[in-house]
């Protein structure tokens, strides 16, 4: 068996994984994603299963993946560099590992959102120069935090929003009884005396555009699809509160990035912060590089060594069902 190897967290971080995959004996073929179609392109054809992370499977890369392709197994969770209808028209089973790393992610949100409200890549840069000026932030106590998506990130980043005092607004276009339930849980915890000084609340909201004008915070939690690929655009974004935080940890694609940089510009937005950028990694031109309120980093919310090692043995996992046939032990997006 021959496989490709293409995420690069899986690949820089020490782990059991490393031992699992070793231990198949099949060759592992390995090159640095995220790498684009044309890339993807001169790689592929000559593998039985592909181990990738966000790596772009257009119809024509999964179609010359064939006829050998017998899996592609997704390290992590989203899968919008994947074009699912392809797949499963190509009869190609494409595996991911949801459950991995959404605590992970909502600690990367709240570490995002405290960089920006208290400036703090700014003031240590000042500190490391030398220098000792001191700059005015704000508190999350008190505010009002929007989370738009209630996955299982979204849920975490709620529970993290309440714990310090803040009142939360959730909404996500699914909504199952689940969440309500959910929802109740967490009043019933956070009314507890100790939570006194700041009472926190959480209520589901009918529709974003209810959350952006109250919303001091605003957290996105979506998956990208071909429907919300651009939402928060120019007009969303006359819609939310001045001076409102934004911190991304979801995808580039959700931002119309130039209508983001000018709000930043404008003191529309007070900070933007994200782990992610359209497209990836950062080209020399994007336009939120070098504004003193975004913050971004290289798309590092799942990367901790405990995240990768669960990814990665579940995408192993997954990889080694499919290929020796046990299909019913793997975690499968699409219909074979």
């Amino acid at each position: 068996m021959r496989i490709l190897l293409t995420t690069t967290s899986f690949q820089d971080t020490p782990g059991p994984h490393h031992d699992m995959l070793a231990a198949t004996g099949y060759e592992i073929i390995r090159e640095r994603g995220p790498l684009p179609e044309e890339a993807m392109l001169k790689l592929v054809g000559e593998h039985d299963g592909i181990l990738c992370g966000d790596d772009a499977f257009t119809p024509a890369v999964l179609t010359k993946c064939l006829p050998r392709l017998k899996v592609l197994s997704k390290y992590g969770i989203g899968l919008d560099k994947i074009d699912l209808a392809a797949a499963q028209e190509l009869k190609i089973p494409v595996c991911n590992t949801p459950g991995v790393n959404h605590t992970t992610v909502a600690e990367h949100a709240f570490g995002l959102l405290l960089a920006m409200v208290r400036n703090i890549p700014a003031e240590n840069a000042i500190v490391h120069q030398g220098q000792w000026k001191r700059m005015t932030g704000h508190e999350l106590a008190g505010k009002t935090l929007g989370v738009l998506g209630l996955g299982r990130i979204g849920r975490e980043v709620a529970k993290r929003g309440l714990a310090l005092g803040m009142k939360v607004l959730v909404y996500d276009i699914v909504w199952p009884e689940a969440n309500d339930a959910f929802l109740a849980d967490l009043q019933r915890v956070f009314a507890d005396p100790v939570f006194a000084e700041f009472p926190p609340d959480i209520r589901r909201a009918d529709s974003i555009v209810e959350i952006l004008p109250q919303a001091d915070y605003l957290a996105l939690h979506m998956n990208l699809t071909p429907d919300n690929r651009g939402w928060l655009n120019a007009a969303m974004l006359a819609q939310c509160k001045d001076g409102v935080y934004i911190v991304n940890p979801s995808r580039g694609g959700l931002i119309v990035e130039p209508d983001m940089a000018e709000a930043c510009r404008s003191g529309k937005v007070a900070g933007y912060a994200a782990d992610v950028v359209e497209p990836e990694p950062i080209a020399a031109d994007n336009p939120l590089i070098g504004l003193d309120n975004v913050v971004l980093t290289p798309h590092i919310g799942s990367r901790t060594h405990e995240s990768v090692v669960r990814q990665a043995t579940k995408s192993v996992a997954n990889l080694i069902a499919v290929l020796e046939g046990r299909h019913a032990d793997a975690v499968i997006v699409t219909k074979i």
